[in-house]
């Protein structure tokens, strides 16, 4: 655990970090305890936009999941991830949180949150303790990138601001820009053009923890648009057939699905309909029951009553639940009772594209990792460090972007700290 006692300022050394997310204050908090001078340079009014509203429902800080589960959910960027987190793993950002008179608790789902659930008081004492450390903060600064003629290099930065360009010297930066996710609160990735313009290797964003879009009828629309689907399973498409099932429950929208379960599927999801132009998402709709009790259920003598009857009565099978199995599925389905009991069980919906990703939690793709060192520096940069979402990796909800993202910060700011003080 970092130790959490800020000294002011004692170095000459200038560092610029920009973007005020929760990676780039992590990046100033690391620089402070070693006695830099760290200057936070943010686009926005004030910083921790996006911070506070993923707040607004109960901040996810973390995850109480062991480390050796905890470092495997951030798929092939794993091991490097996991590197990260050596520097701040979950059990030190709550720890951090409780330096700062936060309180925590695990909830029955494994996620942390703070006592309050809120994110403002967390900022707030953060922001205090930062100034009071000598970090300084720069808003409605928006970087431009380097000076005209110069080599992407920390020696001169350009922002923008309300009174006209300003240029920045610097002796390291930090580039903590966010992604594309929620560009109204400052990640919009404008700042891809001119990262790609110095030959620096990004990947395209893509959506990630995001929602999916289907070709619904208009009845389904209008009568169920908005309305959760819980106590479900999912699963991913494997050549036609279900893979492995996920329990929990999604919600239909005007143009598809999203929801937790939704979320923690979407990097296959949108990789499939990437490579496939679509893809199928399976759903087991009564996930409690096994494929032999629903087939007998099915086909137990109905007599009169319509077959929603017969599901409701035999099954408890209605409402959103028949209205998604007819839609996703032909009349002749009906009339097959084998067939429409694996249907209740293994329900194929077909997506067609992600949502915008500007709606999304999170975004996939950005500064490739391997354009950077172990420190996070760019090799085609030299003193310009990376962190947070503009990297190329992605993280399921649960608390896990968060804390990488912090730790991240941790990571670039001891590669500043190593480079230029000896």
């Amino acid at each position: 655990m970092p130790d959490t006692t800020l000294p002011a300022s004692a170095t000459s050394v200038r560092v610029a970090i920009i973007g005020g997310g929760p990676a780039g204050l992590m990046a100033a908090e690391t620089l402070a305890r070693h006695g830099i001078l760290a200057d936070v340079y943010d686009s926005m009014p004030s910083v921790g936009r996006k911070f506070l509203l993923a707040g607004r429902g109960g901040l996810n800080l973390t995850h109480s999941e062991p480390s050796e589960r905890f470092n495997q959910r951030f798929g092939n960027r794993s091991s490097t991830v996991a590197s990260w987190l050596q520097h701040l793993d979950a059990q030190a950002l709550r720890e951090w949180a409780h330096g700062l008179g936060i309180e925590t608790f695990v909830g029955t789902s494994g996620r942390v949150f703070p006592l309050e659930m809120k994110a403002a008081p967390l900022l707030r004492a953060w922001l205090s303790r930062l100034r009071a450390a000598g970090v300084r903060f720069h808003m409605r600064h928006r970087w431009m990138g380097w000076a005209a003629g110069e080599t992407a290099s920390p020696q001169t930065l350009r922002f923008e601001t309300p009174h006209g360009t300003l240029s920045v010297q610097a002796d390291a930066a930090i580039l903590a820009l966010g992604g594309a996710s929620w560009a109204r609160l400052g990640s919009d990735g404008s700042w891809v053009a001119g990262l790609l313009e110095h030959h620096i290797d990004v990947a395209p964003l893509r959506p990630a923890n995001c929602g999916f879009e289907a070709d619904w009828s208009a009845h389904l629309r209008e009568r169920y648009a908005g309305t959760p689907l819980k106590s479900v399973a999912m699963a991913l498409d494997r050549n036609g057939e279900p893979g492995t099932w996920r329990r929990g429950e999604f919600m239909l929208t005007e143009s598809g699905i999203e929801g937790s379960l939704v979320y923690a599927l979407s990097a296959g999801l949108r990789d499939a309909i990437d490579a496939q132009g679509s893809t199928f998402a399976w759903v087991d709709l009564l996930p409690d029951l096994s494929a032999d009790k629903v087939l007998a259920q099915v086909s137990h003598p109905r007599g009169a009553r319509s077959m929603a009857s017969h599901l409701q009565s035999r099954l408890g099978l209605k409402g959103v639940k028949t209205a998604l199995l007819r839609e996703c599925t032909d009349a002749q389905d009906w009339q097959d009772m084998a067939l429409l009991a694996r249907r209740i069980k293994a329900l194929p919906l077909r997506l067609l594209r992600t949502r915008p990703i500007d709606e999304a939690i999170s975004n996939a793709g950005g500064v490739r990792l391997e354009a950077t060192d172990s420190a996070l520096m760019l090799h085609n940069a030299p003193g310009v460090f990376c962190a947070g979402e503009m990297l190329d990796w992605e993280a399921p909800t649960g608390g896990y972007l968060l804390t990488a993202s912090m730790a991240s910060g941790v990571v670039a700011a001891e590669g500043v700290r190593a480079r230029l003080v000896p």
